[in-house]
């Protein structure tokens, strides 16, 4: 079962995977951030056996806070904390139906610390991973796995690969196809591993991020980010960073 926004060809990548694989595949059109969506989804859903629940739906950017509107705001909000709370607690029972049952949820490297310039993002995603593994503690000994992954930079489209090769060699170098992460973290999810970094380069960076002090971060990362804007137009997207 897939989900994503209206007019992202969805249903033709259903046909494509079903073609392939061999499979059966449902596909919904929803904005998840729209009030009652999730709600929508599952009534259409928790009477099939779901046995993996992966939420990957997720936006941010780069920009000044004072510029930052409310709806932009809302959409970080909405999308990357509630519809994923909302998704994990309507479809917790129909998980619970399995004998073995996983939730996989996209948090971010940017969830371990604060980031100039992106703000709500990194928090959102902190939020992702404080929830995971409360709730993966939670469910021990229910045969429900909760696993949260911590991706760099993915380079899913132009806007994004422009702003990840405007930053330097290093942040460059965690970089990795979105084709290479999901691999990564099912393989990971199916062995019951809880935190997952994806990546050589990530779990470095990881390891800096409980090195470094906090307030040398943020110097570091408000000069890469102001640069980040000077040197691509304001955009939001789905941005894993």
């Amino acid at each position: 079962m897939l989900t994503a926004l209206p007019g992202e060809e969805i249903n033709q990548m259903g046909l494509d995977l079903a073609k392939k694989y061999h499979v059966q595949v449902k596909t919904f059109e929803l904005d998840l951030t729209q009030i009652g969506a999730v709600e929508f989804l599952v009534d259409k859903i928790d009477d099939l056996e779901i046995e993996i629940l992966i939420n990957n739906a997720g936006v941010g950017g780069t920009q000044s806070f004072l510029e930052a509107t409310p709806e932009y705001i809302d959409q970080i909000v909405m999308l990357n904390m509630r519809a994923l709370v909302l998704l994990s607690r309507l479809l917790l029972p129909v998980l619970k139906r399995q004998g073995k049952a996983y939730i996989l949820n996209i948090a971010s490297m940017a969830s371990f610390g604060p980031m100039p310039f992106k703000t709500v993002y990194p928090a959102s995603k902190a939020f992702v991973y404080s929830f995971s593994r409360g709730l993966g503690a939670e469910l021990k000994g229910t045969g429900i796995t909760v696993s949260v992954a911590h991706p760099g930079g993915m380079r899913t489209n132009a806007d994004v690969t422009r702003r990840i090769d405007s930053h330097n060699r290093f942040i460059r170098s965690t970089a990795l196809s979105s084709a290479k992460v999901a691999q990564i973290c099912i393989r990971q999810l199916l062995r019951d591993d809880e935190l997952i970094i994806p990546g050589v380069m990530n779990k470095l960076s990881w390891l800096m991020f409980k090195i470094v002090p906090v307030w040398m971060r943020l110097k570091i990362m408000r000069i890469s980010l102001r640069n980040e804007i000077k040197s691509t137009k304001p955009i939001v997207g789905n941005i894993c960073k």
